[in-house]
């Protein structure tokens, strides 16, 4: 009997974990951290079902931290074993984890020292220590090809075009199913990253259905973000990108260069403050191989890099670039604006009316991108309130993220439909109306599993 539980990412786009029990082995797919809302976010605390030594496997769809940030803290319970993944995945694992680790630690030393934390001390859920405990940990896979992760079970990566490194996992079980647990499904002829890979046969599959509610806004060739980006600095302000630091940096420094190259914005300085983002940077460069076609030569960085182009790598010029008044880009992480680096930029260019904040990726419930796209007048940022002057804009052609019609035409290379398709890692409206539109137009069994809900796979 093979049985499949939903740890994470039922009915909400976070935590992405799920526990399969397949010839009395227990495998963990994904490994991901609960973000954005509170209730979401005390599951992180809550102890699993299950002890981590007695996992035989953990495998990963590709690094982002939804998908991985739990990983430490798994470790630091007890789980020694193997963590699976795609060479692209373990570089930019190398970048996120210790990253989260620290920003933890950070946080916390902020909490005691501002006491504005309700727990005395605060504590970091991991600490930096766990996180390269984990990295260690690690085993490269490369796409396609088959690999047994036990006795009787075999998986292989196939490219979901979402990330660098990012997969869908085939699991084949000798005498059981096969499933295709998906973890994000990537978009078509973007820039950057390669299509999705057309989806192998399987009698069961995980899909997400962050955007299962909407289109994508259509391709205008960058228009939009120019007139964004002239406007701002006709008004002498700045823009802020919070972007995500691992795959979506890559994209908006890949439609600044192109905008600029063809004189349809200004030479301005363009400011990268993230030193994770620089290092991911260097990752693409190096798996270049992976990449999308039109990129494929883009063997050195300098392909994404303006002609004002400037990395900031220490916190001194950090902060001196928060205070600094010169019309600029600036780029920087978060991507959901819940920590990190952007949020100094936040806190001075929100009161400036002349300022634009451009949000380039989706932005979870109970984060504080979600609230300033919704229009809210103040944001807490570190304990204090900040007042919304600025410019919010919004522009989802960057979305890394499937949308409706994207998902229907990926599951279309299906020649036989899976028996079951269970719906994951979406918020309930964009998720039932995914279900709507695949159960009329597919007429296939779909399923939208609640938190902590147990099937069995026959």
């Amino acid at each position: 009997m093979t049985k499949l539980t939903f740890l994470g990412a039922a009915r909400t786009v976070t935590g992405s974990k799920y526990l399969l029990e397949v010839h009395g082995r227990r495998i963990l797919i994904d490994c991901g951290l609960f973000q954005g809302l509170k209730e979401l976010r005390l599951r992180n605390w809550q102890p699993l079902p299950l002890d981590p030594a007695e996992l035989s496997a953990v495998v990963l769809t590709h690094a982002h931290l939804d998908h991985t940030g739990y990983l430490p803290r798994l470790v630091a319970e007890g789980y020694h074993g193997r963590v699976i993944c795609t060479p692209g995945t373990s570089d930019l694992c190398k970048l996120v984890l210790p990253d989260s680790a620290r920003l933890q630690e950070e946080d916390a030393r902020e909490a005691n020292r501002l006491m504005y934390s309700k727990h005395s001390p605060a504590l970091p859920l991991y600490r930096e220590s766990d996180a390269f405990r984990a990295l260690s940990q690690l085993q490269q896979v490369g796409f396609n090809k088959t690999f047994q992760l036990v006795e009787g079970v075999d998986i292989e990566f196939i490219n979901a075009g979402h990330l660098l490194g990012s997969a869908y996992i085939r699991m084949t079980i000798h005498d059981g199913p096969t499933i295709l647990f998906g973890g994000d499904l990537g978009r078509y002829s973007r820039p950057v990253l390669p299509d999705p890979s057309p989806p192998p046969p399987a009698r069961v599959l995980l899909l997400e259905s962050t955007y299962g509610d909407r289109l994508h806004e259509p391709d205008d060739d960058g228009e939009r973000l120019a007139a964004i980006i002239k406007d701002t600095v006709a008004r002498g302000g700045k823009l802020i990108i919070p972007a995500f630091a691992i795959g979506r940096v890559e994209e908006v420094l890949y439609w600044i260069k192109k905008l600029e190259d063809e004189g349809r914005i200004p030479k301005l300085p363009v400011f990268l403050d993230s030193p994770m983002a620089l290092e991911a940077l260097r990752y693409y460069a190096s798996r270049a191989g992976e990449l999308d076609p039109d990129v494929d030569a883009a063997v050195e960085m300098r392909r994404f890099f303006t002609a004002r182009f400037q990395p900031v790598t220490s916190a001194q010029q950090s902060s001196e670039l928060v205070r600094s008044k010169i019309p600029s880009v600036v780029v920087s992480s978060s991507g959901m604006a819940t920590g990190g680096r952007v949020l100094y930029h936040l806190q001075a260019a929100l009161p400036d009316k002349r300022s634009t904040v451009l949000f380039v990726g989706y932005q979870a419930a109970g984060t504080r991108g979600r609230s300033l796209i919704e229009g809210a007048r103040d944001v807490k940022i570190r304990g204090k309130l900040v007042a919304v002057n600025a410019r919010i804009e919004r522009l989802d052609s960057m979305s890394a993220h499937a949308d409706r019609e994207e998902t229907m035409r990926w599951l279309g290379g299906f020649k036989t439909p899976p028996s079951i398709t269970y719906l994951v890692h979406g918020e309930p409206g964009p998720m039932d109306a995914l279900k709507s539109t695949i159960e009329s137009r597919l007429h296939w069994n779909v399923h939208a599993p609640a938190h902590l809900e147990q099937v069995e796979l026959s």
